[in-house]
């Protein structure tokens, strides 16, 4: 693309480059720099409890130090099931220390969605939370892994917080007791007995870095496999952005779940490379994002909009300085005007809209930090990122400036394809193109506002909800004949799950009745909180159900 293609490069800011000179390091490498350059800077801090980049760097060679001793070998897959909590952060650096893959997973998903990712992706290993830890002995003789590393919330707290947890976790729901089993083990004994010196492992810049679970139309999880290049690239791409903001001297909201790819790579990896501490906040609700910030003073904070709506809505905001802040970031969902102006008066910072996609690992748009910012807008490309519309039916065919069309992307950050997928990487991926299939429309500026979104997804919270997932899920009920999922509005999480179903003759059923049937087979935020029974289901003329006409009647009868 010639830059009169790209008439977006005429609004990047000053000291943005068209082109970043990447530097060729992997992930652990940028770790141990920024131990060498900030040792004594907070790095991780959860609840009050410090870890310095010295600290952190020790621990994630004597976590490296027991994967080994575990047999991982470079290539492995390690699994981690946790929220933001300091072991999150270490056992993902200590996997890829000794080139090993990081599978990140979501622990509100059920056994049935963790059972696919952990044997999809053949882990060898669990990092997991004591909560979750009887569910995934008992789900293990369904996988590839051998042994279980538990960790607790208590395991990393300041005094006295530390002498108090004992006596209430149980009772408050923040601890469990994990039941005696073969090859299960603690995070801290395992930690305490391990010697910081793991062996040297070549790692090489286009190794494979992680497989990263993406939903998909066709209702089965997708592993886009990510590499050190990608990830490193995506990292380097925001320094470049963001040149205001310099290494060793911001400290970092840590909201945005790790086990999501925008939280993995704008949070916790861009942290890491900026030698930035960063606040980690495993729940990401309004009051303790609120005594996060009045506590700990972040400067910067990548959120999702339902974040931001919970913030302003929140009581504890008229008791908390926000000043603190100097930039957000918000992706996943548009963000409404006027929580953009409201939030900014508050706090004087600059929110920039973005977009991304697991794909991309994730980071491809955001609008200019010291710029032109629009409004509703995603933005425009990154540096060194090329992106076109095309036609939603002919791939190779670009649509004209202010015309629909399928976001199309190219750039460093763009995944290798999906693990054991040929077919899907081939239809996402066309001539080193990735087609997004989110429809937009571009101005004659180059900034980009997203429409529709092809594959129909619903985002609740921030987190994506693939109808068909839940569609799937309805089917195995069997009163059930028919079943579409679509997405309704929500007024703090963007957009709920409503499902319409038809039953089979002579079958009677409540909206009750069926959301207590997907409790267990789907996450908590993939629920349907509305469930319509219809007598028929709109469809194409050979039969096909037409969730959009659905969505255009749910809308309509809203708007009356």
């Amino acid at each position: 693309m010639t830059a009169a293609e790209r008439p977006w490069l005429k609004f990047y800011e000053e000291g943005v480059p068209e082109s970043v000179e990447f530097e060729e390091i992997c992930l652990p490498d940028i770790l141990d720099r920024s131990a060498q350059m900030f040792p004594d800077n907070m790095a991780l801090l959860f609840q009050g409890y410090q870890v310095t980049y010295a600290e952190l760097k020790e621990m994630v060679d004597r976590f490296a130090t027991i994967l080994v001793g575990f047999g991982i070998k470079k290539g492995d897959s390690v699994a981690i099931l946790l929220p933001n909590l300091i072991p999150c952060v270490v056992a993902y650096y200590a996997i890829l220390k000794i080139g090993g893959v990081a599978v990140m997973n979501n622990p509100l998903y059920s056994n049935r969605e963790l059972g696919h990712q952990f044997t999809d992706s053949e882990a060898k290993l669990l990092v997991t939370l004591d909560l979750l830890g009887n569910r995934m002995i008992d789900l293990r003789p369904q996988t590839n892994i051998k042994e279980i590393i538990y960790t607790s919330i208590g395991d990393y707290l300041p005094f006295p917080k530390s002498l108090l947890f004992p006596l209430v976790a149980k009772k408050k729901k923040l601890a469990a007791d994990v039941k005696s089993a073969p090859d299960v083990y603690k995070w801290k004994k395992l930690l305490a007995g391990a010697q910081p010196n793991p062996p040297q492992v070549s790692l090489k810049f286009d190794d494979v870095a992680m497989y990263q679970y993406t939903g998909g139309t066709t209702g089965v999880s997708k592993g886009a496999v990510l590499t050190q290049e990608n990830l490193v690239k995506n990292v380097q791409q925001l320094a470049a952005w963001f040149p205001r903001f310099k290494k060793g001297e911001e400290i970092m909201l840590g909201a945005l779940p790790f086990f999501h790819v925008f939280g993995l790579t704008t949070s916790m990896n861009f942290a890491v490379y900026m030698g930035w501490g960063n606040v980690l906040v495993p729940k990401p609700q309004p009051q303790p994002l609120l005594e996060a910030i009045r506590k700990f003073k972040p400067s910067f904070a990548p959120l999702v909009p339902a974040m931001f709506v919970g913030i302003l809505n929140h009581p504890d905001i008229k008791k908390t300085d926000m000043t603190c802040l100097k930039g957000c970031f918000s992706g996943s969902a548009p963000l409404p005007v006027e929580v953009i102006r409201e939030f900014e008066e508050m706090t004087g910072a600059v929110i920039v809209e973005g977009y991304g996609l697991t794909e991309s690992s994730p980071a491809t748009h955001i609008n200019p930090f010291e710029g032109r910012r629009k409004v509703g807008s995603i933005g425009i490309p990154l540096s060194d990122t090329y992106c076109k519309l095309v036609d939603v039916n002919e791939a190779e065919k670009e649509v004209p400036i202010g015309e629909r069309g399928e976001i199309a992307i190219r750039g460093p950050q763009v995944m290798q394809g999906y693990r054991n997928m040929p077919e899907e990487t081939a239809l996402t991926i066309k001539d080193g193109w990735l087609h997004t299939g989110d429809i937009a429309t571009m101005d004659e500026e180059g900034y980009f506002y997203i429409v529709d979104r092809k594959k129909d997804m619903i985002i609740c919270g921030g987190c994506n909800v693939y109808p068909r997932d839940i569609d799937e899920v309805f089917y195995e009920h069997p009163k059930v004949k028919e079943a579409c999922a679509i997405g309704i509005p929500h007024p703090t999480r963007g957009e709920a799950v409503k499902c319409c179903v038809v039953l089979k003759e002579g079958e009677t059923a409540t909206a009750e009745e069926m959301i207590e049937f997907c409790k267990g087979k789907l996450a908590v935020y993939k629920l349907p909180t509305e469930v319509e029974f219809r007598a028929e289901l709109p469809k194409t003329n050979v039969g096909k159900i037409l969730r959009k006409a659905l969505r255009a009647e749910d809308e309509a009868k809203r708007k009356t």
